[in-house]
């Protein structure tokens, strides 16, 4: 019995025994070695460093874009302010683009693409590179809609774009744009530039911008400030701001501060608008003087009542016309040659007028302003036969084309501009050939002594086909510069031939300064009776004023001498 307990005893050890051996293998086999626990580590932390390394790669353009298909605003807004921050020259044409309808959502693939609608069709291009990428139907897609809050927007991300640009001109027009703007971030970005700005106007427009601002602002000095810095100051937006800010402030310094700044404000555009009413005035002036001029030597040296002078003038600009039409790629450079070839039409016209009509009539006033006259239904039947009596158009030249501004509420058209150079040049050129060379000298010698002249073996009859032809040239030209003021057609002259004569009659028969004169005198106080008494008015009033003049200076401002002051 314990023989048998003690074997039992020392099987159940044995066992024991065996099972603490495997259970120590066991644990050695899934135990990590020190080494290999390190080695987990260090992968663990590269893979962590790995990805904190990892560089995000930025949207694309079309990716942006495409955020544009969303239904909400907000999304739009979010897209549009990302679109603005990249840095890339695509930025602006795009923003513009979506400004014009021009960005439509392509439903078919669910894009945003430049289209242009042709044919009842989508031409869709791509918004990077403008390539064309197809064509869908125009129900396929549509312009992305955006509202005036996104406009808005959109005009503040150009503007902000404009302030940063190296071009002053596009940093002046973008700081205009934000005149009036009480965005704080618009705000912050001006102030922001004013400290890097290098020109003066750019700077001035600024200026202009945050002062406005300031109206609004708490502070008392503040706004007295701003009120005193924008006294003055001919912006649009300024009288506005300053209007608005009186109808609401209850200091009376403040309201005294507005008021005076108002006062100066419509001071100085009453100035300027005065200074443009004369401007209009001398443009008025050189196109009477260029359409008068020819018609003080004919009249002058002959004697002669042409009242086909106007349709002389019309020639001139259906000559431009044509000219435009035979160099239909080359508008810029066809008005300088429309002018001497305006000029030869309408001098050659009149020669032949002269030698094949008026020859046979002198010393006869009545039946020469008749057979004139009759010349001038011809002549106007003729271009009604030859171009249709609708109105043809002459393109303007792009360097004549814009204006000058000298501030928001005065500017100098360019075309009007140059026609007042090229009048006075006209002026002086001729006035120079009559002074300084020999047909100057017999015309000069006929007019004032025809007997005489023809004593002294002057060709009194050569004289008289070359002076009408002269005449006659000068009206083609002034036809080349109203050509750029208003359409072309068969009765462009007929506007201009009653005021040429009273020209003419008022400056004194003949006499070029006095001409050049009454021209100026003429166009200048017609253009200011304009806004008192209206455009018929005035002229009736200027009409009056001659003939009353004329009763008592009946030779004019400056009268001719010799044979014509005689008759």
């Amino acid at each position: 019995m314990g023989y048998r307990f003690s074997q039992t005893l020392v099987a159940m050890l044995v066992m024991l025994l065996t099972c603490v051996s495997w259970a120590e293998q066991a644990l050695q086999d899934t135990t990590v070695p020190p080494q290999t626990e390190q080695g987990l580590n260090s992968g663990t932390d590269m893979m962590d460093a790995d990805e904190s390394n990892r560089v995000v790669a930025p949207p694309t353009i079309n990716e942006i874009l495409d955020q544009l298909t969303s239904r909400s605003f907000d999304d739009k807004e979010a897209a549009i302010r990302q679109l603005a921050n990249q840095n890339n020259p695509r930025v602006i044409p795009l923003l513009n683009a979506l400004m014009n309808r021009e960005l439509v959502h392509n439903r078919k693939d669910d894009t945003i693409a430049l289209g242009e609608k042709q044919d009842g069709q989508w031409e869709l291009r791509d918004p990077t590179t403008e390539e064309v990428v197809g064509h869908v139907d125009s129900r396929a897609a549509r312009p992305v809609v955006i509202n005036n809050r996104l406009r808005t927007v959109i005009n503040n991300q150009l503007a902000l774009s404009g302030l940063n640009d190296p071009d002053s001109d596009v940093r002046y027009q973008a700081a205009g744009q934000l005149i009036g703007n009480d965005d704080p971030e618009m705000l912050t970005a001006l102030g922001e530039r004013r400290e890097q700005e290098s020109s003066q106007r750019v700077l001035d427009q600024i200026e202009t911008a945050l002062n406005i601002a300031a109206l609004q602002s708490d502070d008392l000095t503040a706004r007295l400030n701003a009120i005193d810095a924008l006294s003055g100051n001919l912006h649009p937006e300024v009288k506005n701001s300053l209007n608005s800010r009186l109808s609401v402030t209850d200091n009376a310094s403040e309201t005294r501060a507005l008021e005076q700044a108002l006062k100066k404000i419509d001071a100085r555009i009453s100035t300027f608008q005065t200074a443009d009413t004369v401007f209009f005035g001398l443009s008025l002036g050189s196109v009477l003087l260029l359409a008068a001029i020819g018609l003080a030597i004919t009249f002058g040296v002959m004697g002669v009542i042409n009242m086909a002078h106007g349709e002389l003038i019309m020639l001139g600009a259906y000559t431009t016309y044509v000219v435009q039409q035979l160099l239909p790629n080359s508008h810029e450079w066809s008005l300088l040659i429309a002018i001497p070839a305006a000029f030869l039409v309408s001098a050659l016209t009149g020669i032949l007028i002269e030698r094949f009509v008026i020859r046979f009539l002198y010393g006869r006033p009545l039946e020469t302003l008749l057979a004139t006259f009759g010349v001038s239904l011809i002549l106007q039947q003729a271009v009604r036969v030859i171009f249709s009596p609708l109105n043809r158009t002459v393109i303007t030249p792009e360097w004549m084309s814009g204006a000058l501004e000298i501030n928001p509420v005065f500017s100098l058209t360019y075309n009007r501009l140059y026609i007042i150079f090229f009048a006075l040049a006209v002026f002086l050129a001729l006035l120079t050939l009559l002074k300084r060379t020999r047909l100057g000298l017999q015309v000069r010698a006929v007019s004032q002594n025809r007997t005489t002249a023809r004593a002294l073996g002057i060709r009194s009859e050569r004289v008289n086909a070359l002076t009408f032809g002269l005449g006659s040239g000068i009206a083609g030209v002034a036809g080349v510069a109203l050509a750029q003021l208003t359409n072309v057609g068969p009765n462009l002259g007929q506007s201009y031939i009653i005021d040429s004569f009273m020209v003419v009659v008022f400056g004194g028969v003949g006499n070029l300064w006095g001409t050049l004169t009454a021209a100026f005198g003429l166009g200048i106080a017609n253009k200011l009776l304009e806004p008192m008494a209206g455009a018929v008015l005035a002229k009736i009033i200027v009409l009056i004023f001659i003939i009353l003049f004329i009763q008592r200076k009946p030779r004019g401002l400056f009268p001719q001498r010799g044979r014509a002051a005689e008759e």
